[in-house]
């Protein structure tokens, strides 16, 4: 059946049909598209188009609709243009001719919004909750090596000691504002479109308020033109799980650099990873690689819905039928991609002294030194030289900070007191880091408890 048809001579054709038909990916709307229309169903009883019976009988039958939906037969067959002509053909079989009336004063355009801000609404929700279990997972693996000190990269080069708590709760801090992003863009998609019409309005007295209430929306929207013509909820959806994903993605390469023989830093566990069909020895990091790869995926929607949206006059077109097979591409490998790093996260074993031994055979002490120097009284610049000429003096003889006693520092240069030797140490150096944010152990250990303590909220 159709929505429309009266004001044609012949249907369309069968290629057509094919070309612009979109059941096979909009099916994924079918629970909210019921919900919405038994909402809808109770609104038109409220303005007399519905009695309280027939009411009843299509709310019961959506219902029914909705059980029948849950089975694998009953897709068979269907030719139906999309999941809301199907939903409508459905509702007259089981409730016969009344069901003629569940469209009266909607149309598709505001029914297509309600569907996605509700699937979206869900959607928001569980990537919220993914989210959460990787933050648990990240502060789990930081309390199991608490103390272990890894080196600190700038431009991929070893730049100063930070501890490995501290490392993870940078991702932590990510993943954190990630949640947030995800919950404004539920907020945004949380405002009901119905009543607006196909463009200018609904001809009957709605309270829209009321079916706000009735479906759980924080609001109305304000202008039924922007509504018809909208998508930015779903663009922040899917620029939200972009970021996620880039940050997912940076994650994979770190602990793909990590884990290999030339850092050895950690090992992944064997369920996330896999071996080679032809050379034995291999273990190969495949989770995070396919993580990184899924991100462009999941950017690529982001795309593909602004270079559809960014030339559309005012206000439906059918190229907004587009929005939906990258909105759903991208929520469905996100959430494959939170659930596959956080089993990556929770079977991660760190082989502290690796890392500890990177930092300490290399020169990340070198602006503990500068800082120590500058406390001393000596202008920064000048330390700054002082250390740099230091430290090319002992690549230059092959020495490590390890290597120097006090009385050979102040030959090299006499602003060198006795107890700077002491930062030679990269622990001792980031005694000096307490400030909130920084590495310091005690900076670090309260992170992680207000870490802790904002999951917590977060999952409440």
């Amino acid at each position: 059946m159709k929505l429309w048809g009266g004001r044609f001579e012949t249907g369309p054709s069968e290629v057509f049909e094919r070309f612009s038909g979109s059941l096979d990916f909009d099916r994924r709307l079918i629970d909210a598209d019921i919900r919405g229309s038994q909402a809808f169903a109770r609104a038109l009883e409220r303005v007399g188009i519905l009695t309280a019976d027939e009411c009843a009988q299509i709310v019961a039958a959506f219902d029914q609709i909705r059980t029948e939906a849950a089975g694998a037969a009953f897709y068979e067959g269907a030719t139906d243009e999309d999941v809301h002509t199907l939903v409508i053909r459905k509702l007259k079989e089981c409730a016969g001719a009344v069901a003629d009336k569940i469209h009266t004063g909607r149309s598709r355009n505001e029914q297509v919004s309600l569907d996605t801000r509700l699937w979206l609404r869900e959607e928001c929700d569980r990537v919220r909750r993914l989210l959460c279990g990787v933050m648990g997972a990240l502060l789990r693996l930081a309390a199991a090596y608490p103390d272990a000190v890894i080196p600190g990269y700038t431009h991929m080069r070893r730049a100063q000691a930070v501890l490995w708590p501290h490392y993870l709760l940078a991702y932590f801090e990510m993943f954190s504002r990630d949640w947030e992003r995800f919950g404004e863009a539920r907020r945004r998609a949380n405002i009901l479109p119905l009543g607006s019409g196909a463009l200018a309005g609904s001809g009957f007295p709605f309270d829209r308020e009321a079916i706000a209430q009735d479906l759980g929306f924080e609001g109305i929207t304000r202008n039924s033109m922007d509504v018809s013509g909208d998508r930015d909820f779903a663009l922040d959806f899917l620029y939200a799980a972009s970021v996620t994903m880039l940050h997912l993605s940076r994650l994979a390469e770190d602990w793909i650099l990590y884990s290999s023989e030339e850092f050895g830093w950690m090992e992944l566990g064997d369920g996330v990873t896999s071996g080679s069909s032809l050379m034995p020895q291999k273990k190969n990091p495949d989770s995070l690689e396919l993580i990184r790869g899924k991100t462009g995926r999941v950017m690529g929607g982001l795309t593909s819905l602004m270079v559809s949206m960014k030339g559309l006059p005012m206000t439906y077109n059918r190229d907004m039928q587009e929005d939906k097979v990258p909105l759903f591409e991208a929520a469905d490998q996100l959430s494959g991609c939170l659930e596959m790093v956080r089993v990556v996260v929770e079977s991660v074993k760190l082989h502290p002294a690796r890392p500890a031994a990177a930092a300490e055979e290399s020169w990340v002490v070198a602006t503990d030194l500068a800082e120590a120097l500058a406390r001393a009284g000596t202008p920064f610049h000048q330390a700054h030289q002082i250390v740099g000429r230091f430290v090319l003096e002992s690549v230059r003889g092959g020495k490590k900070p390890a290597d120097w006693t006090p009385e050979e520092m102040r030959r090299f240069a006499p602003e060198f007191t006795g107890e700077m030797v002491a930062l030679l140490d990269p622990r001792r150096g980031m005694e000096s880091r307490e400030v909130p944010g920084g590495t310091g152990p005690e900076a670090v250990a309260a992170a992680r408890i207000a870490a802790k303590e904002r999951l917590e909220r977060m999952m409440s």
